[in-house]
C-alpha cells in the first residue's frame, strides 16, 4: 500500500472510529473520594450477547484494544484474532525512540508503517506509543551529553517528525511515559536532568503543533489505585491543565498481579481524573500470576479482568480498555518477572482462557 493510499484509508478509519466511540465529558460530579458500597457495583450485569470483545466494548460506547507485536503480523492465527477482536491497536515497540530514530536524523518508519497498514485494512484506530520515555532510548540521546537548548531541539524534532509523519492518522499518542517513581517523585532521566520538569509540558505542546487532531496522553504504571504515585500524577495533570497545556487523557497501564487489587478504589481513582474533564483509558492491562497456572487461578484472573473492565464502564470518562498483547506466548511478563506469567486472555496456543469471558462480563456481555 502506498503512503498516500495508506494515509487516506487510515484517515477515514480514524474519523469513523472517533465519531463512533464518543467521549462523555464527566463534569457534573465533584470528587468525593468515597468508594462504591461493594466491589460488585463496578461490574454491570451481563446480558448482551457479543461475538467479539470489540463488539462488547462498542455496545458501551468504548473501544477494545491490544498491543501488536510486529513480528507476529505474518502469523495468520495471530492476525485473525488481532483483526477481529479489537477496534484499537497500539504499537508495542515499533514507535519507540530506539526503533524509529535509532541514530540522529535517521528515521525508520518501516515497522510503524506495517502497523498503520494493518489497522487500515481492518478498520481499527491506532494508539501511538510512545514519544518521550526514559527507556528504550537510543544511546545517542541518553548518553549524548547535550546541553538544554540542543536536547530541547532534539525532542522537538523527534516529536514533530514522528507525529507529523502520521498526522491525521493516529487517534491517540502517549506523549510522555512513566515520568514518576512509585513514591511520587519525578523519575530521573536525561530529559528531567537536562531540561527540568518543563520538558513534560513542552512535549505536549510540540505534539499538538505536529497534529492538532490527535488526542494527547500521559501514561504510567502503578497509578490505578489511590496512592502516592497517582496523587502525584493528579497534581501534575491538574497543573498542566491550569497552564493551558494541551493534554487530553491519562493512561493507566494496569500491569496487575492476581488478587492484589481493589475494583472500587480503581473506579474512584479513575473517576477523580475524569472529573478534571479528561479522558481516562486503561492502556496496558494484564494480570500476572505465579506459575504454574491452574483452574482456580484462571477463574480468579477472569474475575479480576471483569472487575477492572467494569470499573472503566462505570466511569463515563473512561473511553476504552487495551490489553498489552493478547496471547501468553507474546507476553513480556515471564522475561521480566521469572516464575510469573499466564497474564493474558489467550494462552500460549492462542486459545481463549476464562479471562476472555471475564472481559465480556466487564462490558456487560456474554459470548453469543
Amino acid at each position: 500500500m502506498s503512503p498516500l493510499v495508506r494515509r487516506a484509508a487510515i484517515a477515514v478509519t480514524a474519523g469513523a472510529l472517533l465519531s463512533g466511540v464518543a467521549f462523555v465529558n464527566a463534569q457534573a460530579q465533584e470528587t468525593t473520594g468515597a468508594a462504591p458500597a461493594a466491589e460488585a457495583e463496578a461490574v454491570p450485569d451481563a446480558g448482551t450477547e457479543a461475538a467479539t470483545l470489540q463488539e462488547a466494548a462498542s455496545a458501551t460506547g468504548r473501544f477494545m484494544g491490544t498491543a501488536i507485536a510486529d513480528g507476529r503480523l505474518n502469523d495468520p492465527t495471530y492476525t485473525n484474532i488481532a483483526s477481529t477482536e479489537f477496534s484499537s491497536v497500539t504499537a508495542e515497540n515499533v514507535m519507540k525512540w530506539e526503533s524509529i530514530q535509532p541514530n540522529r536524523d535517521q528515521y525508520n518508519f518501516a515497522g510503524a508503517d506495517r502497523l498503520m497498514e494493518f489497522a487500515a485494512a481492518n478498520g481499527q484506530q491506532v494508539w501511538g506509543h510512545t514519544l518521550v520515555w526514559h527507556s528504550q532510548l537510543p544511546g545517542w540521546v541518553s548518553n549524548g551529553g547535550f546541553g538544554a537548548e540542543e536536547l530541547d531541539a532534539i525532542v522537538q524534532d523527534h516529536i514533530g517528525t514522528v507525529v507529523g509523519e502520521y498526522a491525521g492518522e493516529i487517534a491517540y499518542w502517549d506523549v510522555v511515559n512513566e515520568v514518576f517513581n512509585d513514591d511520587g517523585s519525578l523519575r530521573q532521566s536525561v530529559f528531567l536532568n537536562t531540561l527540568g520538569e518543563e520538558y513534560i509540558a513542552d512535549a505536549f505542546r510540540y505534539a499538538e503543533a505536529a497534529d492538532p487532531s490527535a488526542k494527547l496522553c500521559i501514561n504510567d504504571y502503578n497509578t490505578e489505585h489511590t496512592n502516592a504515585k497517582s496523587d502525584a500524577m493528579y497534581e501534575l495533570v491538574s497543573g498542566l491543565l491550569d497552564q493551558g497545556v494541551p493534554i487530553d487523557c491519562v493512561g493507566f497501564q494496569m500491569h496487575l498481579i492476581l488478587d492484589q487489587y481493589s475494583a472500587s478504589d480503581i473506579q474512584s481513582n479513575l473517576q477523580r481524573f475524569a472529573d478534571l474533564g479528561l479522558e481516562v483509558v486503561v492502556t496496558e492491562l494484564d494480570v500476572r500470576m505465579d506459575l504454574p497456572a491452574d483452574q482456580a487461578k484462571l477463574e480468579a484472573q477472569a474475575t479480576q479482568y471483569a472487575d477492572v473492565v467494569g470499573a472503566c464502564v462505570a466511569v463515563d470518562g473512561c473511553t476504552g480498555v487495551t490489553i498489552w498483547g493478547f496471547g501468553d506466548a507474546d507476553s513480556w511478563v515471564p522475561g521480566t518477572f521469572p516464575g510469573q506469567g499466564a497474564a493474558l486472555p489467550w494462552d500460549d496456543n492462542y486459545q481463549p482462557k476464562p479471562a476472555y469471558n471475564g472481559i465480556l462480563e466487564g462490558f456487560g456481555a456474554t459470548a453469543d
